[in-house]
């Protein structure tokens, strides 16, 4: 397992969301490119000196800008299938606490009852905020057993953020208060002052997509697995489809790990906060894990 003090620090909450743009940005100028690009040319594009550049990138991954630009190559998926793949039955007998750093976050998860799911949030009271994250403006809810929702922004925009998570519980009370889920958030993103803290995780779904979403905890960070591994995994061999849409209707953004689903073929699929938000994730593990 590896241990957090070995793992280079995440910056502070308000230096994520601008690192993660920067990233973005990244993207867009990698993929434009037709041949690799030398460290002071990404520099330039991005309106920064090689050096500061170095420093940005090394203080969000702890890699150099030249390993993380491998991680953002289009075809860095197809990579991960080939030398990171992991079977979920194999996952599962290593036990949660012991496949990633990412699982010894919660001190636990729990799932709503079917019969209040098909309530639709009737008699819940949910708190909601925004925090910077790692991977741009994230929008967090949360009722007293847990983080039940978290959406990444910036390829959607706050306002339809906000409505496709509220859509999902549309029953119940909101009542913005970020104060309340702040030390959840800042655990969950590992910028919390002290390594032991915990954050819990409270799941919102019909029985099927918890599941499925069970399952994605079970793949370890830095790793990845198939839509049909999943289905496997859940007794639902023929079910790939099913999993897939529940896999898209995962209202945890990065801490139920989406992201790293992919198809069959190595290809990134579709990820419901944006690809290129799935990019980066999947990057950002593999240099972490790697650093």
């Amino acid at each position: 397992m590896t241990q957090i003090s070995a793992i280079p620090a995440l910056p502070t909450d308000n230096e994520a969301g601008y690192h993660y743009r920067v990233m973005r940005r990244a993207i867009a100028v990698i993929d434009g490119a037709e041949d690799p690009l030398q460290l002071d040319q990404i520099a330039s594009e991005m309106g920064m000196s090689a050096a500061h550049f170095q420093r940005l990138f090394s203080r969000w991954v702890g890699v150099s800008p030249k390993r993380y630009q491998q991680y953002l190559a289009i075809d860095h998926a197809r990579t991960l299938m080939r030398d990171r793949f992991t079977t979920l039955e194999a996952a599962h007998e290593l036990g949660l606490s012991g496949t990633g750093r990412l699982h010894d976050l919660f001190l636990r998860w729990e799932a709503m009852s079917p019969g209040d799911f098909a309530r639709k949030g009737a008699g819940l009271t949910i708190s909601w905020g925004w925090f910077d994250s790692p991977f741009g403006k994230a929008l967090v809810m949360g009722t007293e057993k847990g983080i039940c929702g978290l959406g990444l922004a910036d390829e959607m925009g706050d306002a339809a953020a906000m409505l496709d998570l509220t859509s999902r519980w549309p029953s119940a009370t909101y009542v913005e208060d970020p104060a309340r889920l702040a030390p959840w958030v800042r655990t969950a993103f590992g910028l919390q002052d002290s390594p032991s803290d915990k954050a819990p995780l409270y799941m919102i779904g019909a029985p099927f997509q918890i599941k499925v979403w069970e399952a994605l905890l079970s793949i370890p960070s830095g790793q990845v697995t198939t839509y049909s591994e999943i289905a496997q995994a859940i007794g639902s061999p023929k079910a790939v489809r099913a999993v897939g849409t529940a896999v898209g209707r995962n209202p945890v953004s990065w801490l139920i790990p989406c992201h790293r689903a992919l198809r069959k073929s190595g290809a990134l699929g579709g990820y419901h906060w944006g690809l290129p938000v799935k990019r980066a994730m999947l990057a950002f593990e593999t240099a972490r894990a790697e650093a």
